[in-house]
């Protein structure tokens, strides 16, 4: 298989074994091969691709390390079931109704899946750039801080720090260092903060160290780094989150309506 070059010249520099594996992926991520099919036999992919035996396994190995297929030398590799969600953030804004687990965990129930969330820090911080102008801070103010790490069937999927400002979150049970039930938009709306409005801005970046680690991530793979800010009445920010999860198993689905 020769080196792809466009037409200013510029060359692919991966290895072929990651190019190999970038092809299979889309695929995979595309659904022109579905949970449970079997990939093409080492034969078939030697042939399309042009490459050694041990190339193809190296290929076959990323993918595995990936999470997106499974199988064992001399026996055929399957796409593992369920491994790219399709997340709808629409789903998740409104406060859940008294009682109730935060939306995040009904929504991931009713897929046939167990989800967990597990509080990492609750801490006054001060927030990043774009945390700070996004709550319309100064650069010298500080923020209320709660980081956690969500999981689904027991292996971390999303990284998520949220931060509020300090004269909505101090003296409330977003500064506990505890687990708030319904989740923080149940509270802010009974505190007379109901969010009125959610913006998503959503970029592919490189994995940072701290996100690769507990994320478990195999490669560089990017993710998927969503800022949202949450508004409520008067156009009042209330929330900002960095919500990071692995982009070769996720996307996200948004819908429009014509104004």
């Amino acid at each position: 298989m020769t080196v792809p070059q466009t037409d200013d010249g510029t060359t692919d520099r991966r290895s072929l074994h990651e190019r190999i594996a970038a092809d299979i992926r889309d695929e995979i991520m595309s659904g022109d091969l579905a949970p449970g099919a079997k990939l093409p036999s080492t034969n078939q992919l030697k042939e399309r691709f042009e490459a050694s035996n041990a190339t193809i396994q190296k290929a076959l190995q990323l993918l595995k390390d990936e999470r997106l297929v499974v199988g064992r030398a001399g026996a055929a590799v399957t796409v593992r079931e369920h491994r790219q969600r399709t997340m709808r953030p629409a789903s998740y804004m409104a406060p859940a109704p008294p009682g109730e687990p935060y939306r995040w965990l009904t929504e991931a129930t009713k897929h046939g899946t167990q989800a967990h969330s597990t509080l990492l820090e609750v801490a006054e911080a001060q927030p990043p750039a774009d945390i700070a102008a996004a709550l319309d801070l100064t650069a010298d103010e500080t923020a209320l801080l709660r980081r956690q790490i969500l999981s689904i069937d027991g292996e971390p999927v999303e990284l998520v720090a949220s931060y509020y400002p300090l004269g909505i979150a101090q003296g409330t049970a977003i500064a506990g260092k505890r687990k708030i039930k319904g989740g923080t938009p149940a509270l802010l709306a009974e505190r007379g903060f109901p969010p009125r409005l959610s913006v998503d801005r959503v970029s592919a970046r490189v994995p940072t160290q701290e996100q690769f680690q507990a994320l478990k991530l195999p490669s560089d793979l990017p993710v998927l780094r969503t800022l949202r800010v949450v508004y409520s009445d008067g156009d009042r920010p209330i929330e900002a989150t960095v919500m990071v999860k692995a982009g070769h198993l996720y996307e996200l689905q948004y819908e429009f309506t014509p104004e």
